[in-house]
């Protein structure tokens, strides 16, 4: 079956939010009477209306593309969604067999003649012959520069307009830019739009960060506007930071394992839209080099647990492609180790390599860090190496108690994500070399 979606990135398809509202409230279940999944990223669904037969949805992961019988003219519509919000939570059963004869016609069908797909009732292009998935991924890149091009005027327009109003602007000043690149198929510009809004309220300094962000999004609307010029590493990256996904199973079956005594650092748990993150940190003992696992659950169940911070994992892990190759898959997992704490570097050391990354990958908002540092309160609450550099501690993590006790005022081994507001520590050693999560 397809790698599961997140919520995040099945509601980042919707129309609209009261389309978002009305999914997850079809999304309980109790209004199916029928849902499948097969491969290849197949779903189909019944799902119980005001009409006297229940509406009929199929969805091809693959394009997205999707059908369903109701006369909604948003496109997805509600059920769709809903039945997309489903699998993701695993609530659809996978390898349902044959789907039903109605789901099954559309599925096989070439997608010039299917009574649907994106959006639904789209007939195709006359004389087209082009296979049915490089049909769809040459519309979706068609949909994606022409809404880059707008978000192009939208940036130029915020910035002739000065910044000054944007401290008054309701929500709806990135909601409705985050709409559009919605409606354009480019779900990561959407996510960072939005995040936008509380920038303005982030204190002393929000103006300059509000630029900033303007500048990397017309960076990256520019980028992808000159993408068959690009390096392939810069390429891929572009194309992620957009919203185009790589299935996990492809980026086994495309990449060279690496093989080492992965370091596992520290973990963050995240939780938005009812869908929880896991980010744990790696680093290899022989290779020096970082990586970033990432795992997925719905709100109430169980993250993966198999890597623990504080081990070793003797494992073969595959990156995804990129300027700065970082997140990666466990392909193999050959036993867990316990070979004591990681060397920690200097600040100066962490900034430099922070710096290379980021002139590969002007997008990168986190960077694994590993340091021999002293937590210290003031004039702000910061760590310090004995060269006498100093990083402040990020706003979120307020006083971080933990880290001060675990320190005792003495030296320790810190891991963490260092970010453009600051650290974020995560992991500590204590004086007998256990791990201790923050």
């Amino acid at each position: 079956m397809a790698e599961r979606w997140d919520r995040a990135r099945v509601l980042a398809l919707a129309f609209d939010a009261p389309s978002q509202r009305a999914a997850q409230s079809l999304a309980s279940g109790r209004s199916w009477q029928l849902t499948g999944a097969a491969e290849p990223g197949a779903l189909w669904g019944e799902c119980r209306g005001s009409a006297a037969t229940p509406y009929r949805t199929v969805v091809d992961l693959a394009g997205p593309v999707y059908q369903c019988s109701c006369p909604s003219r948003k496109f997805p519509c509600k059920h769709v969604l809903a039945l997309m919000l489903l699998w993701a939570e695993g609530s659809v059963k996978d390898d349902a067999g044959h789907p039903p004869d109605w789901a099954g016609s559309w599925l096989t069908a070439p997608q010039g003649v299917r009574g649907g797909g994106q959006p639904p009732r789209d007939q195709g292009v006359p004389g087209d012959r082009l296979p049915g998935q490089a049909r769809r991924a040459e519309q979706r890149e068609a949909r994606v520069a022409i809404g880059l091009a707008e978000l192009d005027r939208w940036l130029c327009d915020q910035v002739r307009q000065g910044l000054a109003a944007s401290q008054q602007a309701g929500y709806g000043r990135w909601d409705d830019i985050a709409a559009r690149m919605i409606d354009a198929q480019a779900p990561g510009l959407a996510e960072r739009l939005r995040a936008l809004a509380s920038v303005p309220h982030s204190g002393v300094g929000w103006d300059g960060r509000l630029l900033e962000e303007y500048a990397l999004l017309r960076l990256l609307a520019v980028a992808y506007r000159q993408r068959d010029g690009l390096p392939p590493p810069l390429h891929a990256t572009v194309r992620s930071r957009i919203g185009f996904s790589i299935r996990q199973a492809d980026v086994v079956a495309g990449g060279e394992p690496i093989r080492d005594r992965w370091q596992v650092l520290a973990r963050r748990d995240l939780e938005q839209d009812r869908i929880r993150t896991r980010r744990t940190w790696l680093q290899g003992r022989k290779t020096g080099r970082p990586a970033l696992v990432l795992s997925f659950a719905p709100t109430g169940q169980a993250l993966d647990d198999t890597l623990s911070v504080g081990t070793d994992a003797d494992a073969d892990l595959v990156f995804y492609p990129g300027a700065v190759p970082l997140r990666a898959v466990m392909a193999t997992k050959h036993d867990t180790l316990d070979d004591g704490p990681p060397a920690g570097d200097t600040i100066a050391g962490l900034l430099a390599s922070f710096a290379a990354a980021l002139a590969e990958d002007p997008w990168l908002d986190s960077w694994p860090a590993v340091l021999d540092v002293s937590p210290v309160r003031t004039p702000v609450p910061a760590v310090s190496d004995t060269a006498g550099r100093a990083l402040p501690l990020h706003p979120g993590t307020g006083d971080c108690w933990p880290l001060f006790a675990i320190s005792g005022g003495r030296p320790v081994t810190l891991a963490g994500e260092w970010t453009p507001r600051g650290l974020w520590p995560l992991t500590a050693w204590d004086e007998g070399g256990r791990a201790v999560l923050l």
